[in-house]
């Protein structure tokens, strides 16, 4: 059994020791994927992998994975979906951290072993703010998500929603001065 969240603390205090750069979400997906395929040599690690080609389920939120791993009987299956937000649109982007969570859960629930998000921020307004309410509480006071949650912007403001189907509890940990993550993994 792999254990993400524990492979994902790894990768960031590599991160940290071998100042690794990280400047966008491509460049923390890749650097993930090469750190995965080294520390998980008996597995495949592939990137953009399509729900279809583990199941024929696939009525979900979303449809490709960020990075698959997977043993080659695929008897044992994992799957990640990344963010690294750098500008700003805070709520809509915190909609789509919901959105990931989402995700994970329906593709956990198509016989994965494990799913996680991993969220990679530089702005400060995603951790901490004077708005408390809203899809903010989530992230800035209760560090878990959770229930239904509505678009906080735009035409469907209050209308579109994404209902989880568990309770995820967070913690934001520190990178480095600027940049803060947090992992949830789906079991």
């Amino acid at each position: 059994m792999v254990n993400l969240t524990l492979l994902i603390m790894q990768f960031f205090q590599v991160v940290k020791e071998k100042n690794i750069e990280i400047y966008n979400e491509f460049s923390f997906q890749h650097e993930l994927g090469i750190f995965l395929r080294s520390a998980l040599p008996n597995y495949k690690v592939q990137f953009e992998r399509n729900i279809s080609f583990f199941t024929s389920d696939t009525d979900t939120i979303k449809k490709e994975m960020d990075i698959s791993i997977f043993s080659k009987d695929q008897k044992q299956k994992y799957a990640l979906e990344l963010k690294y937000p750098l500008n700003g649109q805070h709520p809509e982007q915190m909609y789509s951290f919901a959105k990931d969570v989402k995700f994970m859960e329906e593709v956990k629930d198509r016989n994965f072993n494990a799913t996680a998000c991993v969220v990679l921020v530089s702005d400060k307004l995603f951790y901490e703010g004077k708005r408390k309410d809203g899809i903010y509480k989530f992230f800035r006071e209760e560090y878990s998500i959770y229930g239904d949650i509505f678009k906080p912007t735009g035409a469907d403001k209050n209308k579109e929603c994404i209902s989880l189907s568990r309770k995820h509890k967070f913690t934001w940990h520190n990178l480095d001065d600027q940049r803060r993550f947090y992992i949830i993994e789906i079991e």
